[in-house]
């Protein structure tokens, strides 16, 4: 027993490793990306943290969704945080499944660039949108009578650009339209949806995101406009972005994997990716203009030329 843990524990060794390997050189590759999509989410806090200045807190308006869906109450608002963390959490780890599993589909560094190039658009769109329209937040920190739902003016930029993490966050006020909780659960979902591999589990992400959305509204957090609204706009920034995107390298043939470059360069020897694939799935590359027919014969390949001369040796004449 000990000899087969000791037997899994070094090929899970030796496949992290060269994971790592792959990961670190498409890193070195699109860190500008990644450090891009990692400063644009400090930005969209800070643009979150200054419209809390300018908020100011008033009746809550009238929305069908609080009409028709009963009040959790703030004793029960961690529920939606909870549901949040735990779908934040599942597709993390599954962005990282290439490093234990053997069937893989995806690299970590590249859909992660991906991941944070739908985020950032979206984002963008939201900054624009509770910037242009301040709504009294419905949330219960956010109302009248409330010490936090209004912020007093800065003493020093710092103050602001520290934007008094992860308190800042928590408790804002004036993000509303539209819902970032939604924009991460609607990009990871719809990520999934396109790399995943289980089905059960695409099922189950959309469920969930459904019962997040009824979970903020619930809660109070954010009107029904702010969930309806990501719900299409999310997707549509997803399904126009990813069309200007290069397509992901697909891992699901192994030996493409190993020997094929990753660049879309050609290949020192002047064969393009595509030659490769055709060598690698059986196929020869033959010169089109090569169309002469090739006989075997005792394990040789003759042209046609030839062909006379082995029919006559293989008869005995």
């Amino acid at each position: 027993m000990s000899f087969y843990i000791g037997r899994e524990a070094s090929k899970l060794w030796k496949r992290i490793c060269a994971e790592a390997t792959t990961e670190i050189n498409l890193l070195a590759e699109n860190w500008k990306y990644l450090l891009a999509g990692i400063v644009f989410q400090y930005i969209h806090g800070l643009a979150a943290r200054g419209v809390h200045y300018l908020h100011r807190p008033g009746p809550t308006l009238q929305d069908l969704g609080f009409i028709l869906l009963p009040e959790l109450g703030q004793e029960k608002a961690y529920i939606s945080e909870t549901l949040f963390t735990f779908i934040f959490l599942s597709f993390v780890l599954w962005t990282f499944h290439p490093f234990i599993f053997k069937s893989k589909k995806i690299y970590t560094v590249l859909i992660w660039c991906r991941v944070l190039c739908f985020l950032v658009a979206s984002q963008a769109l939201r900054i624009v949108t509770f910037y242009a329209t301040q709504l009294p937040g419905p949330n219960y920190h956010c109302r009248e009578g409330s010490k936090l739902a209004t912020l007093p003016r800065p003493d020093s930029v710092f103050e602001v650009l520290l934007i008094n993490f992860p308190r800042g966050v928590i408790y804002g006020c004036g993000d509303l339209i539209f819902s970032s909780h939604m924009i991460f659960t609607l990009v990871f979902v719809l990520t999934y949806q396109r790399y995943g591999t289980r089905r059960c589990i695409k099922q189950l992400g959309w469920t969930l995101s459904v019962c997040q959305s009824l979970l903020i509204i619930a809660s109070r957090k954010h009107y029904t406009v702010d969930v309806v609204v990501a719900w299409y706009t999310v997707n549509l920034v997803v399904f126009f972005v990813d069309k200007k995107l290069p397509e992901l390298p697909d891992r699901t043939n192994a030996a493409a994997t190993l020997l094929l470059p990753l660049s879309t360069k050609d290949n020192k020897d002047g064969r393009t990716k595509e030659e490769n694939h055709k060598l690698l799935n059986g196929n020869s590359v033959v010169d089109p203009a090569d169309w002469r027919q090739r006989t075997q014969a005792n394990g040789k390949i003759l042209e046609d030329g030839h062909t006379n001369h082995a029919d006559t040796a293989m008869n005995g004449a």
